[in-house]
């Protein structure tokens, strides 16, 4: 599933190929998509994009009319490529067409069809400031509200909440928590009720601070620093530069679908990927789940 970093790397891709583009007619969908239409149509336009999390916004701006903003949400697999109109993906779902001959479209993919675009669309309100380009307002909103409910959870669902963790999601967050040995089964206040006291040793310069956290990042600092290095690996079909081969992302990966880790299920049926200890808060497996009901059962038929 598209997350933050990927999200940021279609927005570069949009920004890097269709800059100098421009774009004319109706904004056409596809027959099978149960998304909105999207009720423009110009002369000539321009598009731009901007991502945030896991949302991306898409600005049509035409020279004579108000401009369109287009909210999207990737779902499982979506996706924008660029490619000369006699060559449109099978699943292309929007399509914006280019004033040049031979045309061009900028294609919104989606082979799962999870995905949704909202038109005159905003960022939604309930979703936390962006972990990798909002990253001060990010870890101070998280440490505000850490009498949360959601941090009544275990930290490996916490990490999936956008309302906190806008852009983390299911590979980013299984990174987080192996590479600081966090068990993703500890409670989420536990783990980072300690982060709000960070850096305020006594005694210690600000550049001895300044070094330690570099050499020891947190959890929040986590969370704005691999989807970094994930947007510097770029490829994986989001990226202009790069061919959509996945090996150096295989390669960066060191605990997600990584042979040799555990996985368990979380209680949204996620998989979590983790080494050692689950933690307190880890699902009973289904025998333990049998040996309760057996116990159960004879506390009843004694009863009777």
């Amino acid at each position: 599933m598209p997350e933050g970093p990927e999200l940021f790397l279609a927005s570069r891709y949009i920004n890097a190929k269709c800059g100098e583009l421009l774009f004319s007619g109706k904004v056409e969908k596809s027959e099978v998509s149960k998304n909105p239409e999207v009720p423009f149509e110009s002369d000539g336009y321009t598009i731009s994009a901007v991502s945030r999390g896991k949302e991306l916004k898409l600005t049509l701006v035409p020279g004579a009319r108000e401009s369109m903003d287009l909210v999207f949400r990737f779902g499982m697999s979506g996706g924008f490529r660029l490619v000369p109109v006699a060559e449109l993906p099978k699943h292309a779902h929007l399509r914006f067409y280019t004033k040049e001959r031979p045309p061009q479209a900028l294609c919104y993919v989606d082979v799962r069809r999870f995905g949704r675009w909202e038109v005159n669309g905003t960022w939604q309100a309930d979703r936390g400031p962006c972990v990798m380009l909002e990253y001060e307002k990010f870890r101070e909103h998280v440490l505000r509200n850490l009498s949360d409910k959601a941090f009544d959870k275990p930290i490996c669902e916490a990490l999936l909440n956008q309302k906190f963790f806008n852009g983390i999601g299911n590979y980013l967050r299984a990174e987080i928590l192996y590479r600081l040995k966090i068990p993703p089964f500890e409670k989420a206040r536990t783990v980072l009720e300690d982060l709000q006291h960070r850096g305020q040793t006594s005694g210690m310069t600000l550049s001895r601070k300044v070094a330690t956290k570099r050499a020891n990042p947190d959890l929040l600092e986590l969370c704005h620093m691999l989807p970094k290095e994930v947007v510097q690996l770029g490829g994986k079909g989001y990226d202009p530069e790069s061919a959509q081969d996945s090996t150096a992302f295989e390669e960066w990966l060191q605990c997600y679908s990584v042979p040799g880790m555990k996985s368990l299920s979380d209680s949204n049926n996620r998989t979590i990927w983790f080494q050692g200890d689950p933690g307190p808060m880890a699902p009973k497996s289904e025998c333990w789940h049998r040996f309760l009901s057996s116990i159960s059962l004879s506390h009843k038929e004694v009863q009777m």
